[in-house]
């Protein structure tokens, strides 16, 4: 039970870093044997572009996980805590009623509308292949942006953005710098 939900809290990070590291080796591959022997692989260039585009989606998703994606905050300044929570949890209402539509949509498209002859270019697979990365990261991306705000709304644990929690305590820090020399 333990490992399960350890894979469900770092599903993300696992597909993002095992992407990354086979992106960079087809690359690497592929300038090696360029610079080496002369051989070029055209599939390894096409093959790297779906593995990105599924790191960024997958990456988005890590995102929602942490709370990091991009917010217009400036305008909560002078109000409760716990309205901007009502308030960001009403905007990941409306995120979320996107998210599935979207995979709604996309799951539609890939499964239903997409021509089984649509076949990548160099690697010859099938195009639905590589476009299910749509529906699979709006899904978890929605169960992501759910998780967040049950914990923040309903168990009160304060989620923030890694990289704004470390602004917050240089900030803090600072200020009480100035103002032990005050």
């Amino acid at each position: 039970m333990k490992i399960l939900k350890n894979i469900y809290h770092n599903f993300e990070s696992y597909v993002c870093r095992t992407l990354l590291s086979l992106f960079v080796l087809v690359l690497f591959l592929q300038i090696i044997g360029r610079e080496l022997f002369e051989i070029s692989y055209s599939w390894t260039e096409e093959l790297a572009t779906y593995m990105f585009v599924w790191f960024v989606f997958f990456g988005a998703s890590y995102a929602a996980k942490l709370g990091a994606h991009n917010r217009v905050t400036f305008q909560f300044k002078k109000l409760r805590k716990r309205t901007i929570h009502f308030i960001e949890g009403f905007a990941d209402l409306i995120w979320l009623a996107f998210n599935v539509y979207f995979v709604y949509l996309s799951y539609d498209f890939v499964f239903n509308k997409m021509n089984k002859f649509w076949k990548s270019q160099t690697l010859g697979v099938e195009m639905k292949y590589f476009y299910v990365i749509l529906p699979i990261a709006f899904a978890i991306m929605s169960i992501r942006i759910i998780h967040l705000n049950y914990d923040r709304l309903v168990l009160g644990i304060d989620i923030r953005d890694p990289d704004k929690a470390e602004v917050d305590k240089i900030i803090e820090e600072s200020d009480s710098e100035e103002n032990g020399k005050a």
